[in-house]
């Protein structure tokens, strides 16, 4: 199948060249553009709902670790931070399945939503960019969007020419972890026909921490005593990933075409992931088996890894893209736009040097756009999505049975610009079906938005967005019965479960003028139907696990975040700038507080621009969480001292040193369930360099 599917769009490359035209070069676009709003130009400081952009110049800069921690810094965002290996962006408290992960604009087809220690199949430091959308502001994507989106765009198929070579390459090393990091990218153009190349390699030993793993919560909870502070590790959280990937496009006049190729291949320890349990304690949140032997040998060969360092998970994924735009009259229609990607994923979970788990997934997802003329202001987009994929689980943890998931959406997107003030609006239908060898399930689901915006004066922008949107349940949520080891828990599906309804506003302020530069969202979110998982107050006879239930309750979130800067000094191409950060959200269902919901948080950052070097030095305070919900363990504020120098010598090289936590602070994260085991990294020095040309 995937041989076909190479030759498929080989053929289909070639072929087309001459729709596209033969003239050398497309325009770039601009910067500021968000691709994932819509399929229409709106940039950055016109789009109603709360966005940020993270460039290639900051993914450099970026931790060598999983895609959650790499943006868990954002206001609104955190990490479900499973150790270095795992960890996907928690969203205005939405995790899992709410918050959806695209490459490119299409989905991942790996096992990621399915449970927290498993990884995202997508490494930051693949990216040329990662755009992270809150809330459900992107309704071209359909209800796996309900919570908000993170695309991470590459550049192996490009959409411009380029005229010889160009690449970058970036390597660094850090403390705490023994970790080194190396990427790279090169693309070559021939006349209207440009290759890409891409590889990186990240590995990492057992990290560092101030504390001992337990919190003193945990200790307590166990009847344990805490000994005082002192420095350890975090066992069993050794990384080693390697990407590498491969492109070709056709660039013309009139559009591009381009296919794609990538394989990911990474090892990594798990935490608190084991299969041999002391059962007299069957807390939810925090009852794992701790004692795993330290071992500082992270060749990563599983023969050489037994019962002593935990579970490892062994992951494996190969994916085809095709994407293309071609430039058309058709009717009202100007331009059309098409990606698909076809992935298959296997993702082995070793315990004593043998296989334990497996996962499999296998599909593709494609969609197309059609893009409108603009006309006095108003874009607009016409577009249809559709996936399918199959999974299935095999072996210890296969809580899950396999089931075939189909979906199919047809949406519109609509925007009127007069300057002065504006409106959008969208709509899209969605059909979602699972299938098990003993039943199927099918969900229509519909959802809307409306908004509308002013620019007072110079420099302002004020929007409001009303929205609700449909989300269908997930395998887990319909058809789990079984021990699933990294939420401690036995997971109880419940086939009758409804489609997840939200109704949401989100409210936004925008001002760049003179030394001031200003972004203000909040929001309020009201779900009918809301899917969390509860304790039934039994305990399964096998396992001895606590038993969770999927159940439906109503629910209501609400917060917000703010970026203020002001530079509070300018000469030529030297300044100095203040940053401000901040961000909260509550979450309440009928049925008491949702586990997980992180506390508020706030940065302070300063930045000099010296020219030819950047300095910045930033201080964050994350408060506390003490509304828990039951079988969950409250958990203590803390405050970091980061900072940063970057120097550039010459033109399109850098030399980088970051410190992270220099004060060596106890964190926790709330929104993991690993909180009281495992703690974020402590001090920790990283330094690099990088070269583009």
């Amino acid at each position: 199948m995937r041989k076909s599917i190479l030759l498929a769009s080989a053929a289909l490359l070639a072929a087309a060249g001459p729709a596209f035209g033969q003239t050398a070069a497309r325009p770039t676009s601009v910067s500021e553009v968000v691709v994932t709003a819509a399929p229409y130009v709106v940039s950055l400081d016109s789009v109603t709902t709360s966005v940020d952009v993270i460039d290639r110049d900051a993914l450099d800069m970026a931790p060598a670790a999983g895609l959650g921690q790499v943006l868990s810094d954002l206001p609104g965002v955190r990490s479900s931070f499973f150790g270095p290996g795992a960890s996907r962006p928690v969203i205005r408290g939405l995790a899992g399945p709410r918050v959806l992960v695209l490459t490119n604009g299409v989905g991942m087809v790996d096992a990621s939503a399915l449970s927290p220690d498993h990884q995202v199949a997508v490494d930051p430091q693949e990216a040329r960019r990662i755009e992270v959308l809150r809330g459900s502001a992107a309704l071209a994507y359909g209800g796996s969007a309900i919570g908000g989106v993170v695309n991470v765009i590459d550049d192996r198929i490009s959409e411009t020419t380029v005229d010889g070579v160009e690449g970058r390459i970036m390597g660094a090393l850090s403390s705490g972890d023994s970790g080194e990091t190396a990427s790279g990218a090169l693309k070559a153009g021939v006349g209207p026909w440009v290759f890409s190349l891409d590889a990186l390699r990240r590995q990492s030993e057992d990290y560092d921490v101030p504390t001992l793993p337990e919190s003193r919560r945990q200790l307590a909870a166990e009847g344990e005593e805490f000994l005082g502070k002192q420095d350890s590790v975090v066992e069993n959280t050794g990384v080693a990933l390697d990407s590498y990937g491969a492109g070709v496009s056709y660039v013309g006049d009139r559009g591009f075409l381009g296919v794609a190729v990538k394989k990911t291949d990474t090892r990594y320890g798990v935490p608190g992931h084991a299969h041999e349990h002391d059962h007299d304690d069957h807390d939810h949140d925090h009852d794992h088996d701790h004692d795993h032997d330290h071992d500082h040998d992270h060749d990563h060969d599983d023969e050489d890894h037994g019962a002593e360092e935990g579970v490892r998970i062994d992951l494996k994924q190969t994916r085809y893209d095709l994407r293309g735009g071609l430039d058309l009259a058709l009717g009202p229609f100007e331009k059309v736009r098409f990606s698909g990607g076809y992935a298959d994923y296997e993702h082995v979970e070793i315990e004593d040097g043998e296989p334990a788990t497996r996962f499999l997934s296998e599909g593709w997802e494609g969609r197309l756009e059609l893009v409108q003329a603009e006309r006095d202001g108003w874009q607009g987009a016409v577009g249809v999505q559709a996936l399918t994929r199959d999974f299935d689980a095999l072996g210890e943890e296969a809580y899950v049975p396999a089931v075939e998931i189909n979906e199919a959406g047809v949406f519109t997107l609509q925007r009127l610009d007069r300057d002065a003030w504006g409106l959008e609006g969208g709509l899209r239908f969605d059909r979602r079906t699972l299938e098990t060898a003993a039943q199927k399930t099918e969900f229509d689901n519909v959802s809307a938005s409306l908004g509308a915006f002013l620019r007072p004066a110079e420099g302002w922008f004020a929007g409001v967005s009303l929205s609700r949107a449909g989300r269908a349940p997930t395998e887990a949520e319909l058809f789990a019965a079984g021990p699933h080891i990294a939420t401690r828990a036995f997971e109880v599906g419940d086939v009758g479960l409804d489609s997840e309804v939200s109704y949401a506003v989100d409210a936004t302020l925008h001002y760049d003028g003179g030394p001031w530069d200003m972004d203000l969202h909040a929001f309020a979110v009201r779900y009918e139907g809301f899917i969390d998982l509860r304790p039934t107050g039994l305990e399964d006879d096998e396992s001895g696990l606590p038993i969770f239930a999927y159940q439906q309750t109503d629910a209501e979130f609400w917060g917000g975040e703010a970026e203020v800067s002001y530079r509070l000094w300018e000469a030529g191409d030297r300044s100095f700038t203040l940053e401000g950060v901040a961000d909260y959200v509550r979450g309440d269902t009928d049925l008491g507080a949702p586990a997980r919901i992180p506390p508020w948080s706030a940065t302070a950052r300063g930045v000099f621009e010296g020219g030819w070097w950047t300095g910045k030095l930033e201080v964050r305070q994350v408060g506390e969480q003490e509304r828990v919900a039951e079988g969950e363990l409250p958990t203590d504020g803390y405050r970091m001292i980061n900072a940063s120098l970057v120097v550039r010598p010459t033109d399109g090289f850098k030399i980088f040193v970051e410190g992270r936590n220099l004060n060596d602070a106890e964190a926790r994260e709330h929104a993991s369930f690993l909180k009281d085991l495992a703690p974020l990294p402590g001090r920790t020095f990283r330094l690099g360099l990088g070269y583009s040309f």
